[in-house]
């Protein structure tokens, strides 16, 4: 019996997805988060992180965070992450407990606990939380919408939920063979599975997995194949089901983790000639109808709150002169090119956590002068007061208005709102 906790039996939890995750336990173990440690003990990294989930709160690191799901080593990375916060992890597996309970007691994680638990049974913890983070979990449940609501029912008033379940369209290749290996009978086993890696390599030209074997080299890795092609529960939400899934669970959607890839503003969307189309629709019409253009997504990463959060809290908007007392905070995955420029650019912007190559930002000469002027300190009102590029206030405004906003679809920067004090 691992350490952790077993607050109560496993009813709720398929035996066979228990069963799926103790003998191939996902993501793969892992025995060195040093890399991970040594990233995360910058500040300003912390900073844009809450900030993401948090634009009109102040900046703390003493939060409470469940991680829900937690695998092998998400809670534990999340412990080191934040160690000022108090963090609880949970899985329906043994073996997952058993590797985060080794990584608590390696890097001496006294701000970690474990337990073994179903998602459904959350509420018997007796705590509830600031941070919810439940990644590549509710689409594996034999009810998501009762995973979902539990989760929402230990989330404070003015908390905030990280959200990741499988998308449709990208999978298509995934379902495909997922029915093959229905079909003809194969099971998650110790000899059939280097068998079915064996045959992805005989796939013909063109077949919808191609790409993804492509892109994702760790697909072949034993536990990563038989979590997407093997798992005996697994469904796909597109945008407007996602929509009304958390919209039933007494939750609203807060924004999109990276949300360039959605927007009509950013990559080849905004090139194409039914963009102005696209730009008059909805917001959620238009993410639905850009994750169908697009065609390949494979997970929607979401913000969620509580519907019935406090009803004073702003997001961000460009709509009043608020934007002005915003503090931008870089996104530390950028990369800064300043070779091989687009004509007229003096820099482009590239987030490297995007995976599609059309999402880049080219900037001009003006733009980056107030890039330049952005130190995690200064709001924007003082960033344009000192690095504009006119003597002409309306221009500056509107020039910094449209840049800042350019920035934040783009997923360069998130902003400290806190200190609002334009109406």
């Amino acid at each position: 019996m691992s350490q952790a906790e077993q607050l109560s039996p496993l009813p709720d939890v398929a035996e066979e997805v228990r069963d799926f995750y103790d003998r191939y336990p996902y993501p793969p173990p892992v025995v060195k988060l040093e890399k991970y440690q040594r990233l995360w003990q910058d500040r300003e990294r912390r900073r844009a992180d809450f900030h993401l989930f948090w634009p009109a709160k102040s900046y703390k690191e003493d939060q409470s965070i469940l991680v829900a799901g937690c695998g092998t080593s998400q809670a534990a990375k999340h412990a080191l992450r934040w160690p000022a916060a108090q963090v609880t992890g949970f899985d329906c597996s043994a073996t997952s407990v058993r590797h985060t309970e080794d990584l608590k007691r390696k890097y001496n994680l006294k701000n970690l606990h474990i337990h073994q638990l179903a998602v459904e049974r959350v509420n018997d913890l007796g705590m509830t939380f600031d941070q919810i983070v439940c990644t590549g979990v509710l689409h594996h449940l034999p009810d998501p919408d009762a995973g979902l609501s539990a989760l929402r029912n230990v989330l404070n008033r003015d908390g905030a939920m990280q959200l990741m379940v499988y998308a449709p369209y990208g999978r298509a290749g995934i379902y495909m063979l997922q029915e093959f290996c229905r079909r003809v009978g194969i099971h998650p086993t110790d000899t059939e599975i280097p068998d079915l890696i064996r045959a992805l390599s005989a796939l013909p030209p063109g077949h919808p997995l191609e790409t993804i074997l492509k892109e994702a080299p760790d697909f072949r890795n034993e536990a990563a194949l038989a979590d997407a092609l093997l798992h005996p529960q697994d469904r796909a939400y597109s945008v407007p089901q996602l929509f009304d899934f958390i919209e039933k669970a007494g939750l609203t959607f807060g924004r999109w983790m990276r949300q360039a890839p959605y927007s009509v503003h950013c990559g080849v969307v905004a090139k194409i000639p039914q963009a102005t189309h696209v730009a008059r629709l909805s917001l959620p019409e238009q993410y639905a109808a850009i994750e169908l253009f697009r065609g390949t997504m494979a997970r929607h990463s979401v913000i969620a709150y509580r519907s019935d959060r406090a009803s004073n809290v702003r997001d961000v908007s460009f709509t009043d002169d608020a934007w002005l007392d915003y503090v931008p905070i870089r996104m530390s995955d950028t990369i800064y090119v300043q070779e091989r420029l687009p004509p007229g650019a003096a820099a482009v912007l590239i987030n490297q956590t995007h995976t599609y190559r059309d999402i880049f930002l080219p900037i001009g000469k003006a733009e980056k002068l107030l890039l330049d002027a952005i130190d995690g300190v200064r709001n924007i009102g003082d960033i344009v007061e000192r690095a504009s590029s006119t003597s002409n206030r309306r221009t500056n405004l509107d020039m910094a208005r449209a840049f800042f906003e350019k920035l934040w679809w783009h997923d360069q920067v998130v902003f400290d709102a806190s200190q609002q004090t334009t109406a």
